[in-house]
């Protein structure tokens, strides 16, 4: 047993020795596994994906035809309803990064500057604590919450205020019977799920902005409000860029709030789940697909510009 265990050492040896002496077959091996898998596994399944869009269904048969076509996207691109379903998941996911940059650039602000080391860190738990519980439970509790015989109506009665949530139901577009089946319900359900993803990169890139330069900028004379306009807020804007690629495209994507929260009206995700699980015309979907693929491949370019990518 003790010359094998020696020959095994050895042999680890040897090799920690050759690794040592070619730093290029170590980094080589480190990055394979890897990248293995992001070439064959997401990369590759994206272009099995929009190789899908290129085929069309048989009308007659329901058989996806697996022969190069433009048919799919003519039909996607023909049907202003597909229009409608692109134009309102795009302006949900702007609406919603907006509100999360809104609330989390105050929120990252205080953690940073102002909040001792324990209201820092019960803050911190307070953000992160959301994403240790089920995401499907937290959208069926809002659910709840949001329906006409949830607590907010129960608030809102109690503060005699139900004229003003009765107003706020009625502005058309936004509104419906009641919160949970609205699009201002959807909004804020989105909104609450996703604002982590924009507080903590706004802490971070808040962070990353010297002491020295906010005080070089009061010794020039600037005041506060100046120092936050021309100091503070350029420097933090990659981390609010940052936070937005993660609100914007989970929003894009999402099919599970709009289901569960809001109207009939579909979004992208939901025609997506529609077209390949219930139709089965899985060439539409991929069409469906590539859409916020596109958006994002432009939106990660704006943000890669005003370096964002700096701030993850």
């Amino acid at each position: 047993m003790t010359t094998v265990a020696a020959q095994g050492g050895g042999a680890l040896a040897g090799l920690s020795g050759v690794l040592f002496r070619r730093p290029r077959l170590m980094l080589a091996l480190l990055l394979v596994p890897p990248l293995l898998w992001l070439g064959v596994i997401y990369l590759g399944s994206l272009f099995a994906l929009l190789a899908q869009s290129f085929f069309s269904v048989d009308e007659f048969s329901g058989v996806v035809v697996r022969e190069f076509t433009l048919a799919t996207y003519q039909e996607f691109f023909g049907n202003p309803a597909n229009w409608d379903i692109v134009l309102r998941t795009v302006l949900m996911a702007v609406a919603v990064t907006i509100a999360c940059a809104a609330i989390a650039f105050p929120i990252g602000y205080y953690m940073v500057r102002y909040a001792s080391l324990r209201v820092k860190g019960l803050m911190y738990l307070g953000v992160m604590l959301p994403l240790w519980s089920s995401y499907l439970v937290r959208v069926y509790s809002w659910k709840l919450i949001l329906a006409k015989e949830g607590i907010l109506s129960w608030f809102a009665a109690q503060l005699h205020l139900t004229w003003l949530l009765e107003a706020v139901l009625a502005i058309p577009v936004i509104g419906g019977p009641s919160l949970s089946i609205s699009y201002l319900g959807t909004f804020i359900v989105f909104v609450y799920i996703w604002l982590p993803f924009m507080i903590l990169p706004v802490i971070a890139a808040l962070e990353r902005v010297p002491g020295s330069v906010i005080e070089a900028s009061g010794d020039l004379g600037a005041k506060p409000g100046e120092t936050f306009r021309r100091v503070i807020l350029p420097l933090a804007l990659p981390g609010v860029v940052a936070g937005s690629i993660f609100t914007f495209s989970l929003t894009l994507g999402d099919y599970i709030i709009p289901g569960i929260i809001g109207q009939s009206t579909p979004f992208i995700g939901q025609a997506v789940y529609s077209h390949q699980g219930v139709a089965g015309n899985i060439p539409m979907a991929a069409a469906f697909t590539i859409v916020p693929i596109a958006v994002m491949g432009v939106y990660l370019t704006v943000a890669k510009r005003l370096g964002a990518f700096d701030a993850l």
